[in-house]
């Protein structure tokens, strides 16, 4: 543990019960009911508490005084592309938001380098960049109701090109 987080703490909320990464900062929080929605360098902590990696945020809005997170799941590999697969919205009502709706939407945008969508395909592929990680990854997430299978190839070839492009 580093000498700042042993002096000034991790700047976590008192009561919060996860357990933050040694080079991990607390951005923003809020309460959700009796637990915790913490904003930080890596990720959003849920309530539970669980973490969700800023390149798995699909979308987060803010609306009245409610954040609407949509986490996306890895659904498997097309090459060196990672396909993705999006779960319900979770909605967490915030009587206090303080900068949480700011710090994530600074954080999933920021972690977009590039994004596009293939309608001939049916699917987004998005360049990210994952915390702690060198470099991006490329993230492919099907339209509803396409060939996943059609998605993967195209996904699998697109990410052989752009390796090739970056040598």
């Amino acid at each position: 543990m580093g000498l700042f987080r042993r002096v000034f703490g991790s700047g976590a909320p008192e009561g919060f019960t996860g357990s933050l990464d040694a080079d991990e900062n607390v951005l923003a929080s809020a309460p959700v009911g009796g637990e915790w929605l913490v904003a930080t360098s890596h990720g959003l902590w849920l309530p539970g508490p669980r973490r969700v990696g800023w390149h798995l945020i699909s979308k987060a809005t803010w609306s009245g005084n409610a954040l609407a997170v949509v986490e996306a799941v890895e659904d498997g590999t097309a090459g060196a592309a990672v396909v993705l697969r999006d779960l319900p919205a979770q909605r967490f009502p915030l009587e206090s938001p303080g900068r949480v709706p700011e710090a994530v939407h600074e954080r999933v945008t920021g972690s977009i380098k590039s994004r596009e969508h293939n309608a001939t395909v049916g699917a987004w592929f998005v360049q990210r960049k994952v915390a702690g990680r060198d470099g991006v990854v490329l993230q492919v997430r099907p339209d509803p109701g396409v060939d996943v299978d059609r998605v993967r190839e195209v996904a699998a070839s697109v990410a052989a090109k752009i390796a090739k492009l970056r040598g």
